[in-house]
């Protein structure tokens, strides 16, 4: 076995640094929120912010860039996230923030019910749980480079170090810590890659990115091919609207002094992440501008050897001294954790939740073993389930449970049907525009067939689920609300009892049939009224900040 001795002990340095930071916050932030009369339970929920999202962006963006047949052109992440910061700052940050909701799902569950907020956080959870998987995956691929040990049982040492890192600080140590973090990943990356461009293995990648030097990899720029344009459309449609409806986002922005400082949050988050994006980009580059043959890697590259994911921490290790290595692999490969309140009973459920989705997470990534696809599967059903509910519930006047319950089983159904090759799904719905692709694994020499849907099928279930919600929400309203179905059969209490507070009085008479529906709302409804005014949240455009879920005007609504 060989081990890189520097890289590993610059992890372990790494992991001390944060963690004495994290308990050193966390005691000196135990008392939060008890001396000023703040429910304990909501600071615990609005308060940090998970860092290990950049891990796995860099890592993505790296192995995307030195991928032949991808390049930059297929490097998504940095700026669909980007973008998703900007947009989520425009038109969602200030109406989550001003009406002093607590969680990303609490809108769902006030206007729908917590029935339908409890299937909601099914999708949420899974973005969730495959975002971490990413993160493993990333950490995993450090981990294999610097002990050279197998991939997977590097994902499962990681995850291991995960649980028990995650188990130890507090949760008011986050954003200590993600101070530590950003510095630290930063400076690590920044400083190697003036070392790895000046390597003499590394050919000018101002030559590389339009000319073919080396066998077997193509320019890093890379491009989009006319039959590939729309499923990069729908790629990056899915990481910047769906990077917006995620509880680590707004965690921020509810705990945010005021509404506008969350908008200028989000903002200056965008810049941050293009900034730090760019070294990525740089060490992608580098690494398809080298001539392993005459490195330490040895004549077979990375990508003959199903190691493009590990590009970065190979390029940090074989073309960097070991001095500089040592502080690019420790900073790497420092993940953030998520921390803990005192209170009792939580701290128990946080516990025993984290093993649980601890051990999914690790499942899903050594079932995927790629960090670029399981990045993607984490915006996935966030994208066609969650965003077009929160488009809707935020934005879009009179749609209730029974549009929504419509909206998840359409787009569900639509998303799932199109099949998803890196969990082996396949499809049961064949969009137009499908093919067969082969995937060559170049160490077992297996061939893998796989369908290709060319159709953007992912913005198109987002879609179908938007307009489901709103044509099935208004369907029903009309339907119960003109007399044409009995008042009985609303089951999900989302018209009747939300009809008007009269009608909440007698809604007891209703059930056993002893009024009519029509005999409560005598008043039919105006059908003059504005497109805009029938569809448009106008409270949503707002600038009042001080306005609340419990306000007046939202009790009138």
């Amino acid at each position: 076995m060989n081990i890189h001795v520097e890289g590993l002990v610059a992890i372990v340095i790494f992991y001390l640094l944060i963690l004495i930071v994290g308990i050193w916050a966390a005691w000196k932030n135990k008392n939060s929120g008890v001396v000023e009369g703040v429910d304990r339970s909501e600071t615990i929920m609005v308060g940090g912010r998970d860092i290990g999202l950049f891990v796995g962006a860099f890592t993505m963006t790296a192995e995307n860039v030195y991928l032949p047949g991808y390049g930059l052109a297929w490097a998504q992440a940095p700026f669909g996230y980007a973008l998703s910061l900007v947009v989520g700052g425009l038109f969602f940050a200030k109406p989550m923030r001003s009406r002093g909701y607590v969680t990303m799902l609490d809108p769902f569950q006030q206007l729908y019910g917590k029935r339908m907020g409890g299937l909601l956080f099914i999708p949420a959870l899974m973005g969730e749980m495959f975002w971490s998987a990413a993160i493993l995956s990333a950490l995993g691929a450090t981990l294999s480079v610097i002990i050279d040990i197998d991939i997977n049982m590097s994902v499962i040492i990681s995850a291991l170090i995960a649980i028990f890192y995650t188990l130890v600080g507090g949760l008011y140590s986050v954003a200590y810590t993600d101070v530590v973090q950003l510095f630290c990943i930063f400076l690590g990356l920044w400083v190697s890659v003036p070392f790895a461009l000046s390597n003499p293995a590394v050919s000018d990648i101002g030559v590389t990115a339009v000319k073919q030097l080396h066998a077997n990899q193509t320019t890093w720029l890379g491009k989009i091919e006319s039959s590939d344009k729309w499923m990069w459309a729908d790629n990056f449609c899915l990481l910047m609207l769906g990077g917006i409806p995620w509880q680590v986002y707004f965690q921020r922005v509810l705990s945010a002094s005021s509404a506008t400082y969350a908008q200028v949050l989000s903002f200056l988050a965008a810049f941050g992440c293009i900034i730090m994006a760019i070294p990525s980009v740089l060490i992608g580059a580098i690494g398809a501008s080298t001539d392993w043959n005459q490195t330490t890697y040895g004549p077979i590259s990375p990508m003959q050897r199903d190691q493009s994911d590990m590009i970065l921490p190979i390029v940090l290790q074989h073309l960097c001294p070991a001095y500089i290595s040592f502080f690019g692999l420790g900073a790497v490969s420092a993940e953030d954790s998520i921390f803990f309140a005192s209170d009792r009973e939580i701290v128990w459920v946080m516990r025993i939740t984290i093993f649980v989705f601890g051990a999914l997470a690790t499942a899903m990534a050594l079932l995927t073993g790629t960090v670029y696809g399981l990045w993607y599967l984490s915006s996935d059903l966030v994208y066609v389930i969650i965003f077009p509910q929160l488009l809707c519930v935020l934005f879009v006047r009179g749609t209730n449970t029974y549009g929504s319950v419509a909206g998840y089983i359409f787009g569900l159904i639509l998303r799932v049907g199109g099949g998803e090759p890196y969990l082996k799904l396949p499809p049961f719905i064949y969009y137009p525009g499908w093919t067969i692709e082969e995937k060559v694994h170049h160490v077992t020499k297996e061939v893998e067939y796989l369908v290709l849907q060319r159709f953007p099928f992912k913005t198109a279930s987002m879609l179908a689920s938007f307009l489901s919600n709103v044509a099935f929400s208004y369907l029903f309203k009309y339907l119960f609300e003109s007399g044409t179905l009995s008042a009985k059969y609303d089951f999900l209490d989302a018209v009747v009892a939300k009809h008007s507070a009269e009608i909440m009085d007698k809604t007891t008479l209703v059930n056993k049939n002893i009024i009519g529906l029509n005999e409560m709302a005598p008043v039919k409804p105006r059908l003059s009224v504005t497109l805009a005014a029938t569809f448009i949240r106008k409270e949503t455009l707002t600038e009042e900040e001080d306005s609340s879920p419990e306000s007046p005007s939202h009790e009138n609504e």
